[in-house]
């Protein structure tokens, strides 16, 4: 399998990197982003269809840059074995991305624990299926990047979604704790945290939407604080700014808000 992807040279190697939830928004633009980079891709998603699509589109010169998984995130019985598979083909391993992740709002009415369940199992419970694993293979290697997709819902409780916000504000410890854990081993990881993005998660959510940015402007953001070995990155950069006064307003006032 790995015969037909892009050649590599000692001059020029080739970097391989996994992007688990690829098959549409920010996951394809990372995709074609890396791929432009030169990239071999290893993409995975449970929707074969578009990923199929998408790795077509990647391929569409004779050249192979993109293999395609199918795969569910709360399926983490079989994340071992599927690494091992995924890192043979690509012949290694530079760069992890997990940016899968469900969004189920639940309204101010009622509250649906079954769905803030399913969210944490794919957002939190799936991403930690993953970078475990790639976080003692790239330790024992002394070299990678892992890149983890959170949001700056994960950056305080808020009403709206209570779910959603506890499952990327353990993403977002978790990845900060394998930071600790892997920076002193030659190991790059990087919190992501996009605010309003145009994907089909953002079209199917209520409210006022400010500061949307492209998928395609989310995966430049992230490319270029990759490059920069940066810890954490907002995308658009004003949600940094945006989160740390939301972080500082009074627990008292804060509860009284309706988003």
């Amino acid at each position: 399998m790995t015969s037909s992807l892009l050649p590599a040279t000692p001059l020029q190697p080739r970097k391989r990197a996994v992007i688990v939830g690829a098959s549409a928004g920010l996951g394809a633009a990372l995709a074609k982003k890396l791929a432009r980079e030169g990239f071999a891709l290893a993409l995975l998603s449970r929707r074969m269809d578009r990923l199929a699509e998408l790795c077509a589109s990647l391929n569409a010169d004779g050249v192979t840059r993109a293999l395609a998984y199918e795969h569910d995130v709360t399926n983490y019985e079989e994340v071992p074995s599927l690494l091992r598979r995924v890192i043979a083909d690509l012949g290694g391993l530079d760069l992890f991305i997990f940016n899968a992740g469900i969004n189920l709002p639940p309204g101010l009415e009622t509250m649906s624990a079954a769905d803030d369940i399913q969210m944490i199992a794919a957002n939190f419970s799936g991403a930690v299926a993953w970078l475990a694993p790639v976080g003692d293979l790239m330790k024992e290697a002394k070299s990678g990047t892992i890149v983890g997709i959170s949001s700056v819902a994960g950056d305080r409780g808020r009403i709206a979604n209570p779910g959603y916000n506890a499952s990327k504000a353990g993403m977002t410890t978790y990845l900060e704790a394998l930071r600790n854990r892997l920076t002193r081993h030659g190991v790059h990881v990087l919190t992501v945290k996009p605010g309003f993005m145009a994907t089909d998660m953002l079209r199917a959510s209520a409210g006022p939407k400010p500061f949307t940015i492209t998928p395609e402007r989310a995966a430049d953001d992230i490319y270029a604080a990759i490059r920069k070995r940066k810890q954490t990155v907002y995308t658009h950069p004003i949600w940094k700014w945006i989160m740390l006064a939301i972080q500082h307003v009074p627990s008292a006032l804060f509860r009284r808000l309706s988003f």
